[in-house]
């Protein structure tokens, strides 16, 4: 639930009373109600510790409006009667203000704040809450000397938020760019709860390790430490941090490529914090949520989360989201071709960073040399762009980003060799960035990062004339992704040496490798002979033709009674152009990618009559199977079936198992399966098959 932003004063008793009654009408409200009547009652340390420890756990619990409320209510309470507890119940309210990110507010209610030497721990704490508000507000320089106070006094002391500090000092590092110095911090915070076995210290130290190797990189050592994160936050019921712990592994998911799991997790997260009212986290999820939209090339959705995004953290006056949502949509807008519009945006962020003495973001300086180069202010791109790549601190992402907007402004200025240089030394940070990964199930989707650095890479060699060259490296894309899987690679970008004839030759077969991009798809055809590069059309139109065609033949339909258009134009994009390097009764290997994968090629539908109908060419079927051609076969990359070994037919034994008989309408039986089983059976001898088809074995 969220709350109206208003005055910070505080709300007489009656006012209190029908305050309460009109915003909760559920169960829970009523022990709320009660617990704040025995405080207008009660002025006793008791009372107080007791409604104290309610309002935190309320708070930890997704409360923060009620949380807030008691907080508020015991300040006023015990302002006479108890000035310690006042000031205890003032600075839950304010850290609870800084948690829902209403910076202002909270700095504003720590400004009146009487300190005196008596109550030293009262005094850190409040020095910690103002340097964490201000981190957030983007007031580095003034956090730091806020922080530096309370840590001196600490020592001078010895504190017991020792754990708070080291947190605070963390985020303040990652705001200043020092990920290696805060994931050092939280790591300190994690210990000291840990010893303290305080497990809601415990479940934020662990997210804020995820956020720092996130900052770092290292995007599956986050999910490591956000798994236990999560499943501490669900034991402890707290929705705030299951919420922030969901979002953050979105985050993590998104860095690895894995869009489609991000997108899931950003929008749970997105629920959750507005359910509990913290529209700092909301934005952060929607504004999350549009990078993968973003990515998608959906720019009106993305634009669309980002405008939402903006809206709220001006509500909350977040310094921080405010400028990366503006840099988010000064980028979209130069792709779109608005540039006056990047231009005010990125205007807006760089009068916001003089104004609190930061230095610009890299996301926002390579955004700056995208628009430079949209306006063809060639030299102060390349300068823009380079600054991003030298700089340590630079995502890894966002330096990647940098250097394929740099090799492309280098193509476009007709600098070739510049351009091919440093998309290979490009490639070479992925690869080494992805040898860092230290699990399969990380390495294989964040090799998505790179997909537009390869595409861009392959057209340009293909322009050059250099087909064999492309083929080289997007076989090299293919291949390094697996075995950085398998923990065979070594970091570097090196096309492999390969002799793609020779490997026709040796598998006995052609070659089919397919290479879909959303400008161009290619398809390079090899025989022991020759190598043809054919262009196919782009990716956009052959995944809808695939995914119509994969929905017929999962409803069961038969798509040569029925003359399925899109397996008749996915025959005609995809094969048609090889066909007369294919020949009859020959293995053809396909290599596909991305949604090719998915797709049945035996089942396109090739026109003329079927090879082994028997029939005269007056009486034939229009259209046949392309399993009536040719043997199909499937290989992940050249490099792999360079490395197989040949197995001989005879040496091998096969368990056909299939086309079973249906048990009931509600299962038919699939009409392809014995056709398939048939087409597989003729290459084995019979001496070595084993086959249980239809109603009994064979």
């Amino acid at each position: 639930m969220s709350i109206a932003r208003g005055p910070v004063g505080f709300l007489g008793r009656h006012r209190l009373f029908w305050h309460i009654c009109r915003l909760w009408v559920h169960p829970g409200a009523w022990i709320l109600l009660l617990l704040l009547l025995i405080l207008l009652r009660d002025g006793r340390p008791g009372g107080a510790q007791a409604a104290y420890s309610y309002a935190v756990q309320l708070f930890q619990q997704g409360n923060p409006a009620k949380s807030q409320l008691v907080a508020k209510e015991g300040a006023r309470q015990f302002l006479t009667s108890n000035p310690e507890w006042a000031a205890r119940f003032g600075l839950l309210q304010a850290e609870i203000m800084v948690r829902q990110g209403k910076y202002e507010d909270a700095l504003s209610l720590l400004a009146n704040y009487r300190t005196d030497s008596q109550h030293l721990e009262e005094t850190i704490r409040k020095l910690a809450i103002e340097a964490d508000a201000l981190t957030r507000q983007q007031q580095l320089s003034i956090a730091d000397q806020r922080l530096s106070h309370a840590e001196n006094l600490c020592r001078s002391i010895g504190c017991a938020d020792y754990g708070y500090l080291q947190r605070t000092r963390g985020l303040l590092s990652v705001s200043e760019g020092k990920a290696f110095a805060a994931r050092q911090y939280f790591l300190e915070s994690l210990l000291f709860a840990r010893s303290h076995q305080d497990k809601w210290a415990e479940v934020g130290a662990l997210n804020n390790l995820g956020f720092a190797a996130m900052q770092l990189g290292r995007f599956d050592e986050a999910v490591d430490w956000l798994r236990p994160a999560y499943q501490s936050a669900t034991e402890l019921g707290s929705a705030y941090w299951t919420q922030l712990v969901v979002g953050n592994l979105g985050w993590s998911y998104y860095q690895l490529g894995d869009d489609d799991r991000a997108l899931e997790q950003f929008l749970q997260a997105e629920n959750g914090a507005a359910q509990i009212g913290n529209l700092r986290w909301e934005l952060k999820w929607i504004s999350n949520a549009g990078y993968v939209y973003h990515d998608a090339g959906d720019l009106t959705r993305a634009t669309q989360s980002y405008l939402q995004a903006l809206y709220l953290a001006r509500q909350i006056d977040s310094k921080e989201d405010i400028a990366v949502l503006l840099g988010d949509l000064a980028q979209v807008s130069v792709e779109t071709g608005k540039l006056d519009d990047a231009s005010a945006y990125i205007d807006q962020v760089t009068s916001m960073g003089r104004a609190n003495g930061n230095r610009l973001s890299a996301n926002i300086v390579l955004t700056q040399g995208m628009l430079a180069a949209a306006r063809r202010q060639d030299q102060q791109a390349e300068i823009l762009f380079r600054e991003v790549q030298i700089n340590p601190e630079s995502p890894t992402m966002t330096r990647l980003d940098a250097g394929d907007e740099l090799a492309r402004l280098f193509e476009r200025q007709g600098k070739t060799r510049d351009a091919e240089r440093t998309y290979k030394s490009t490639l070479n940070d992925f690869e080494s960035a992805r040898a860092q990964l230290k699990n399969e199930d990380s390495r294989l989707p964040f090799s998505a990062n790179a997909a537009n650095i390869y595409e861009d890479y392959i057209h340009l060699l293909i322009e050059e004339g250099k087909n064999n060259q492309a083929l080289a490296a997007a076989d090299q894309s293919r291949a390094q992704t697996l075995a950085q899987g398998l923990g065979l690679a070594g970091p570097t970008f090196r096309p492999a040496t390969l002799n793609p004839r020779q490997i026709a030759q040796k598998s006995g077969a052609t070659l089919l490798f397919y290479w879909l991009d959303d400008k161009q798809s290619y398809l390079w055809a090899i025989t022991p002979a020759k190598i043809t590069l054919i262009r196919l059309p782009g990716q956009t139109e052959i995944v809808a033709h695939v995914e119509r065609y994969r929905k017929a033949l999962l409803d069961l339909e038969d798509p040569l009674q029925s003359r399925n258009k899109d397996g008749q134009a996915l025959y005609q994009s995809l094969v048609a152009p090889a066909a007369k390097l294919i020949q009859r009764n020959a293995p053809v290997m396909i290599l596909a990618d991305g949604a090719l994968s998915k797709l049945n090629f035996e089942t396109l539908l090739v026109p003329g009559p079927s090879p082994n109908s028997g029939q005269s060419s007056g009486s034939a079927p229009e259209m046949h199977y392309l399993l009536d051609d040719a043997t199909l076969l499937s290989a992940p990359s050249l490099a792999m079936l360079a490395a197989a070994k040949p197995v001989r037919n005879t040496d091998r034994n096969l368990l056909l198992l299939g086309d079973a008989v249906s048990p009931s309408r509600e299962y038919p039986g699939l009409p392809l399966f014995g056709l398939e089983m048939t087409q597989i059976e003729r290459h084995f001898p019979a001496q070595h098959l084993s086959i249980f088809a239809g109603p009994q074995d064979r």
